[in-house]
């Protein structure tokens, strides 16, 4: 996840033209995503995938990253949190999806159900972007480890990466690395002991 230095996943409207990406960048977590077989993400987040990567690959002016990403995108368990989008609800052709999941209640079962059901676990589940399902899974505990990209701005407001957090998280880093655009990724697992 994108994060400012003061802490912020997107502006106050969403907004993430802030964000700095680039080859780079699109490389090293090319290889890190790839090593996933679910993502998770919440309504919104998914909703804004869903319109663009399933065919991004496809277009003639896409790039390596594009092609790369949108070949695992058709191909990942997808997981949407959310509380208002059904079955009914999804865009033509995508009802009933047999990679496709949505979750809308008793998340914490659920959650655990898939990270017991993935093949002895071998396989990172990840959650991209979306502020308020992270938040939900933060209060809930279910949150393994923090993969966040700091990027070198201090927005000063916006939907914060950490809310009504009750308890310590305490962290363990296992990796970081230095961007040549100036972001710096931070790599940490959750210490349950």
């Amino acid at each position: 996840m994108h994060i400012s230095l003061d802490g912020f996943v997107a502006g106050l409207n969403g907004e993430i033209d802030w964000v700095k990406v680039d080859e780079e960048i699109f490389n090293y977590v090319g290889k890190r995503i790839s090593e996933g077989d679910t993502a998770l993400y919440g309504r919104v987040t998914y909703q804004m995938m869903e319109n663009y990567w399933p065919t991004a690959g496809d277009k003639p002016t896409a790039t390596k990253h594009d092609i790369e990403h949108s070949k695992w995108y058709k191909n990942v368990h997808k997981v949407v949190l959310s509380k208002t989008m059904k079955e009914a609800g999804l865009p033509a052709g995508q009802a009933g999806l047999t990679n496709m999941k949505i979750i809308s209640d008793n998340l914490s079962n659920k959650i655990n159900e898939i990270k017991q059901s993935r093949n002895g676990g071998s396989k990172e589940i990840l959650l991209f972007g979306s502020p308020a399902a992270t938040h939900s899974l933060i209060q809930l505990n279910l949150i393994d480890g923090y993969w966040l990209f700091v990027n070198p701005i201090i927005l000063g407001r916006g939907i914060p990466l950490f809310v009504d957090i009750k308890d310590k998280i305490k962290l363990k880093l296992l990796t970081t690395r230095q961007f040549n655009c100036g972001v710096t990724e931070l790599n940490y697992t959750v210490d349950r002991q």
